[in-house]
């Protein structure tokens, strides 16, 4: 029988602190590669454990939001899907876009975290609560992060963390249950 990856008991207190989760695109939501149509549209291929994932951290009050460097209507169709409400995309100062989205929510960036998998992500990575990383992502990012997922980018990374969160706030067994019933 599988379990979840262990957690030093200092990322599980880092991950039941946050209240806002927030996730980079390609690398993390995706597996990094990128793909062309006939038209030159990048197409995208997101994770359903990944979506499901965000959905439940949203059932538990934590809210969620998109910062990504490259811009994509197919992003913002799954940020919509999804419930995203906080999303920014063609976004190379992730730094200025996460102070604004903390002045949005009325947040210190304790109570934050952010996974990403290069070092334009680094800027956020060092200023969040809670910081973690994808195993294909820059070696100078997984060395600076608190978490590094034992799931690739774009399959279930994104879940490993909001797994991790759940679990580190007491709220994993709740939610589980409802689906036991």
């Amino acid at each position: 029988m599988d379990s979840y990856p262990i957690a030093s008991a200092a990322v599980l207190a880092r991950a039941q602190a946050v209240r806002l989760m927030i996730f980079d695109v390609e690398g993390v939501l995706t597996d990094g590669s990128l793909h062309y149509g006939p038209d030159g549209e990048a197409i995208k291929t997101f994770n359903v454990l990944d979506g499901l994932g965000i959905k439940l951290l949203q059932r538990a009050g934590i809210a969620t939001a998109i910062i990504s460097a490259r811009s994509s209507q197919n992003v913002a169709r799954r940020a919509a899907d999804l419930g995203i409400s906080h999303l920014f995309q063609g976004v190379h100062d992730k730094a200025a876009a996460f102070g604004e989205l903390l002045q949005q929510l009325g947040l210190g960036a304790d109570l934050a975290g952010f996974i990403g998998d290069d070092i334009i992500d680094l800027p956020i990575l060092r200023r969040v609560g809670f910081a973690a990383s994808v195993p294909n992502g820059h070696i100078e990012v997984r060395n600076r992060v608190h978490y590094v997922t034992t799931a690739a980018a774009g399959n279930g990374a994104a879940r490993e963390v909001c797994d991790l969160i759940l679990r580190a706030q007491g709220r994993h067994e709740d939610i589980l249950a409802a689906y036991l019933t």
